[in-house]
């Protein structure tokens, strides 16, 4: 195993200080597998689709022990399917696939945010300025609701899309940002309880099937309902990952602007390219910088050993920027992806591995379907982007373009 010049030094620090670029700069020095340390752990970091594999497979590494707690407080919430294993981890996960894989379920939610989108848009003509990253996150907040069968009242709808994006926005950060979250987080984990103790009252009857439905009435593998708390987390981690493919449309605006040819490309109507797209945005922009897991025994990969307890990552960032996989990684070009077929482990901007059997983000088909919708439909509004910020500092976790990308809209 290539070892970190200094194994026994905490990159903690380091990693606060660097953010995406920490674990692709170990992985250029010292190459992968790496043995660092990490949150006073043994870490050991790996790349590659067949780290991916090995990483997914639970006799390899377990994800419920290894959550850290600051992220289940802002991210995740406490007691969610993130935190499972096992039977248990199958059995909870099995629920979300049934709402979030199911294609009629991801065309009906992406109807639902298309439709809030145009709605959206002749207020955004009747103002100044508008921020995308912000206008976004209420569309998305608009459309998920809807189709979740969770009550909404238009006042709410921006403070409950400014907390679910302050879930995501401090995770990985020590400061201002990261207790913002945790008041997020309680505020609605409060909220969505109580929305599902409602549902069990019969004071509330959302739409048979729909997301609030099904999980205020799911029964574990031990048969039993969710607390409410946990239900209401569950509730969250629906809504919350929706609202974060406003991450994703930021970017786009970012790239449209930037790549006029690009944007004339989408006005063509072109399916296969418009998927091209979505999947190039998702590689070559920073969204997750890495995931891992602990090692439940002691085990090894490509013969290196990785003793019981330590933590072991996958470089996302790293890889989804890796010559050997990309070529020209650090340029943008949808095309790549009407080349060759690309396989489900190369591209891992939500994780890799077997969305059914395993951890990968059970939501990526919604990411893609929304995106493909969003994408085209900002790529054919008319309007100006005005001089602004838009840098994108890799240093801050998760990234968004400075500005948040503002536009003005012609008035119609």
């Amino acid at each position: 195993m290539s070892r970190d010049t200094s194994p026994l030094a905490d990159r903690t620090a380091a990693l606060l200080l660097k953010g995406y670029d920490w674990l692709p700069g170990l992985v250029r020095r010292h190459g992968a597998p790496l043995r660092t340390r990490l949150a006073g752990r043994t870490a050991v970091a790996l790349r590659g689709p067949e780290a991916v594999r090995f990483v997914y497979d639970e006799r390899h590494v377990v994800r419920g022990p290894a959550m850290p707690e600051p992220v289940l407080s802002t991210l995740f919430g406490k007691g969610a399917v993130h935190t499972l294993d096992g039977e248990a981890h199958r059995v909870r996960k099995a629920m979300f696939l049934s709402l979030l894989a199911d294609p009629a379920q991801v065309a009906d939610l992406t109807e639902r945010v298309a439709d809030a989108w145009e709605e959206a848009v002749p207020d955004w003509a009747g103002r100044e300025e508008v921020v995308l990253f912000d206008e976004a996150a209420v569309v998305l907040t608009r459309g998920v609701c809807r189709w979740a069968g969770v009550p909404l009242d238009e006042a709410d709808s921006r403070p409950l899309a400014r907390d679910l994006v302050a879930m995501v926005d401090g995770f990985a950060t020590a400061g201002p940002r990261h207790w913002r979250a945790r008041r997020a987080r309680a505020r609605r984990e409060f909220w969505a309880a109580g929305i599902v103790e409602e549902v069990r009252d019969d004071a509330l009857a959302p739409p048979e099937g729909s997301a609030l439905d099904v999980i205020a009435r799911h029964r574990d593998a031990d048969g039993l309902l969710l607390e409410p708390r946990v239900a209401g987390v569950e509730l969250l981690n629906v809504l919350r990952p929706t609202v974060a493919v406003t991450w994703f449309l930021s970017f786009a605006g970012h790239l449209l602007h930037h790549r006029p040819d690009v944007r004339d490309r989408l006005w063509a109507d072109d399916a296969a390219y418009l998927a091209a797209f979505v999947h190039e945005l998702r590689r070559f922009y920073p969204f997750a910088p890495f995931v891992g897991g602990r090692a439940p025994a002691d085990v090894s990969f490509q013969g290196e050993p990785i003793p019981e307890g330590a933590m072991v990552l996958i470089d996302l960032f790293g890889q989804n920027h890796d010559a050997k996989l990309w070529g020209d990684p650090f340029v943008f070009r949808p095309e790549r992806f009407l080349e060759r077929p690309v396989e489900r482990d190369e591209l891992v901007p939500q994780g890799g591995g077997d969305p059914a059997t395993g951890h990968r983000c059970p939501g990526e088909a919604v990411t893609i379907a929304l995106l493909e919708a969003l994408a085209l439909r900002l790529a054919r509004l008319d309007h100006e982007v005005p001089d602004q910020d838009m840098r994108i500092s890799l240093h801050r976790v998760p990234a968004r373009p400075r500005s948040g990308v503002r536009i003005t809209v012609p008035g119609r």
